[in-house]
C-alpha cells in the first residue's frame, strides 16, 4: 500500500511517498479500513514536527482522520461490517490506502455523505459542536464571535453556531473569506485586516459585548476578542493557527466573571466516548436536515501530501483540505 512518511520530524519538507506492506489481521477491538480519503488538520504540522501531544518516533505515517470501507474486523468487534462506509479518527497513520482504527473511533457514514466530505468531517465538526455544547454551554439567543471563521474548524463553528440558536459575527482576512463565511449562516461579518475587531463588535453589538468567543488562531485576535466579551463571558481555546499563544492577563477574567476554557476533542475519545458518538448522532441530524454543509475547497492526490499541508498552514485553503487514495 502506499503511504507518507514523516521520515523525520520538521516541516512538510520531511514527507514522502513510500510502500509499505498490507496492515496485518485487526486485532479484538479494531477495524481495517480500505481509505478513499484523509482529512488533513493543522496538528498534522504539529505531529510531524514533533511538537504535537502525542509523539511518535519518525518514519511515521501522520494523518488523524480517514474515510472508507471496512476490510475486516477483529473478533469482538461488533458495530460494523465488512463493506460498510465508515469514518475513523486514529492517533497516526490516517494518510495511507489502509488504516487500522479503535471500533469506538469508527462511526458509519450517512448515506448521503461522500468519503470525500466524511474524510473532513469529523474533527472539525466534532471540535466545534463538542466547544459550543459541552464547554460554552452557549444558549439560543447569545452572540458568538469566531475567528478565523472560514478556516476548517472555523466554518463549522459559524454552522454550528446557527444551528444552536446563536447571532454569529464572523471574522476573517479578506472579503472572499468573509462571502464563504456569510454563505455558511453569519450574520455579521469583520475583516480583521481592514477593520479594528474591538470598535467593529461596539458597533455590530450596539455598545455591549459578545457571549462566546471560539478562537483557533490565538495571537493579537484573542488578545482582541478578550477586551470584546460581555460579563459572564466564555473564551474558547481551539488553536493556534496564527502561531502565537495568547498570555491571558487575569484580571480580565476576575473584573468581567470571564472563564477561558480550552478545548482538545481528541481527548473525550479516550474519557468520554459516549458523549463523541451523541454528538455525531447531533451533527449528522443537523446534515440531513441541511443546517451544516460541509465545505472541502481543494482535494490532493495523497503522494501530494506535502503540497496540501503546506497549503493548508499558509492558512490560504477555506473549509477543508482533503487526500483522496483513489480507492473507495
Amino acid at each position: 500500500m502506499r503511504v507518507i512518511e514523516a521520515r523525520a520530524w520538521g516541516g512538510v519538507d520531511q514527507l514522502a511517498l513510500a510502500e509499505r506492506p498490507d496492515l496485518p489481521a485487526p486485532e479484538n477491538d479494531q477495524v481495517e479500513i480500505d481509505v478513499a480519503a484523509c482529512g488533513l488538520n493543522f496538528a498534522d504540522s504539529l505531529i510531524i514536527a514533533g511538537k504535537y501531544q502525542e509523539r511518535p518516533l519518525p518514519p511515521f505515517v501522520p494523518g488523524f482522520e480517514v474515510a472508507g470501507r471496512v476490510k475486516s474486523t477483529g473478533a469482538h468487534v461488533r458495530r460494523v461490517k465488512p463493506g460498510d462506509r465508515v469514518m475513523a479518527v486514529v492517533d497516526h497513520g490516517g494518510f495511507a490506502e489502509q488504516a487500522l482504527a479503535r471500533e469506538i473511533d469508527c462511526f458509519l457514514i450517512p448515506p448521503e455523505m461522500d468519503f470525500v466530505t466524511a474524510a473532513g468531517f469529523a474533527i472539525a465538526y466534532g471540535t466545534s459542536h463538542g466547544a459550543l455544547e459541552w464547554r460554552a454551554h452557549i444558549k439560543s439567543g447569545e452572540t458568538l464571535l469566531v475567528l478565523g471563521a472560514s478556516g476548517g474548524v472555523g466554518l463549522t463553528a459559524v454552522e454550528i453556531g446557527k444551528a444552536m440558536g446563536a447571532s454569529v459575527i464572523a471574522c476573517a482576512g479578506g472579503p472572499e473569506k468573509l462571502a464563504i463565511a456569510k454563505a455558511h449562516g453569519a450574520d455579521h461579518l469583520i475583516d480583521y485586516r481592514a477593520e479594528t475587531l474591538r470598535q467593529r463588535i461596539k458597533e455590530i453589538c450596539e455598545g455591549g459585548g459578545v457571549d462566546v468567543v471560539y478562537d483557533p488562531v490565538g495571537g493579537e485576535l484573542f488578545d482582541q476578542a478578550l477586551k470584546c466579551t460581555n460579563w459572564g463571558g466564555r473564551l474558547l481555546i481551539v488553536g493556534f493557527a496564527g502561531g502565537g499563544v495568547p498570555q491571558i492577563p487575569a484580571n480580565y477574567l476576575l473584573v468581567k466573571n470571564l472563564a477561558a476554557m480550552g478545548i482538545y476533542w481528541g481527548s473525550y475519545r479516550r474519557k468520554q466516548p459516549q458523549l463523541v458518538e451523541s454528538s455525531f448522532r447531533q451533527l449528522f441530524a443537523w446534515h440531513r436536515e441541511g443546517k451544516l454543509k460541509p465545505l472541502v475547497s481543494h482535494r490532493f492526490d495523497l503522494a501530494e501530501a506535502a503540497t496540501a499541508l503546506e497549503l493548508l498552514t499558509s492558512r490560504r485553503a477555506t473549509g477543508k483540505v482533503v487526500l483522496t487514495t483513489g480507492r473507495g
